[in-house]
């Protein structure tokens, strides 16, 4: 029995004739005649009865009736709502955001995502990228902007933003007036870093180590502006990506690029291999992919945008 069947055994039950029945449906009414039978030899029970020039149900015809119409309503209702899907007039979308990239990239792109799809729920979750790279990989999160490297075997990655470490100092620091600055130069200096859940955390921390010293790290913070405003006090140093340090207050603070070695800092919007993803979602990664090579068209390399779910 399938869900043509049981639609027209609802409407010759709805309007007690197979003739009208099959009217209403544009079909013929030996069609309908042979659909009611063949259910009537599955279910090993008579449906209709005649009377007259009507059908009526018989006690078993009765029973699938009341069930019957359920199933087809709900499958009606099944069908809009898959529509609506496809038409992304509703649906939602679980995005994971580190602040820094939330802040300084993303609120125009959300912006007009919500004005051509204000039917799509997107419920942002603000995390460092380690901890939003764990949720894409666990399924909590749809997509999720990490900082590269992640490991490409699970997650998609579509890299938006390539840019460098600066170094960031208070004013009248003792290196203050230089050009470059290598990190081994930083030895003896005190860190003010990203808290542990962030990428950023772990990359300086693992420099520094290769460059022959552990760094003294007095602060951590999940907030950018608020390291900033540390190291403008003189509590210490911090390194911070070139698009932090153009929205910094740089009245009181010096901005000096970093070298031996350069520390690249690489953003990406990233999802499952083996995932599936909704419309919505499917939808927002093509959208975000679009608005971004707009902002950045010199920064991204060219990649073709492919489905999301291949």
């Amino acid at each position: 029995m399938d869900i043509r069947q049981l639609e027209y055994f609802v409407q010759a039950a709805r309007m007690k004739s197979f003739t009208r029945a099959a009217e209403s449906l544009y079909i013929t009414q030996p069609t309908i005649s042979k659909m009611i039978r063949n259910m009537e030899v599955e279910l090993e029970a008579d449906l209709f009865y005649r009377e007259g020039k009507s059908v009526r149900l018989t006690d078993a015809g009765e029973i699938l009736f009341t069930k019957a119409q359920n199933i087809v309503e709900s499958f009606a209702s099944l069908s809009s709502e898959l529509d609506n899907l496809r038409n992304l007039e509703q649906g939602h979308i679980r995005i994971g955001l580190p602040p820094m990239v939330g802040a300084s990239f993303f609120p125009s792109v959300i912006g007009q995502f919500h004005k051509r799809y204000p039917q799509v729920t997107i419920r942002l979750h603000e995390d460092g990228a380690k901890k939003v790279e764990e949720d894409v990989e666990t399924g909590l999160l749809d997509i999720g902007m990490v900082v590269l490297p992640v490991d490409t075997a699970k997650l998609h990655c579509f890299t938006f933003v390539e840019e460098k470490l600066n170094l960031i100092l208070p004013m009248g620091h003792r290196l203050a007036e230089a050009e470059l600055v290598p990190l081994s130069e930083l030895a003896e200096e005190e860190f003010v870093l990203f808290r542990e859940d962030f990428t950023l955390h772990d990359r300086i921390i693992t420099e520094c180590v290769k460059a022959g010293f552990q760094p003294k790290v007095i602060y951590e913070s999940s907030q950018w502006d608020l390291i900033s405003k540390m190291v403008a006090a003189g509590m210490g140093i911090a390194l911070l990506p070139e698009t932090i340090c153009r929205d910094m207050d740089r009245s009181r603070l010096v901005v000096i690029p970093l070298t031996e070695p350069v520390i690249p800092w690489q953003i990406a919007m990233a999802w499952r291999r083996d995932r599936y993803l909704s419309f919505a979602a499917r939808e927002w990664i093509s959208f975000a992919k679009g608005l971004l090579r707009e902002q950045y068209p010199n920064e991204l390399p060219y990649e073709p945008i492919e489905h999301p779910n291949k």
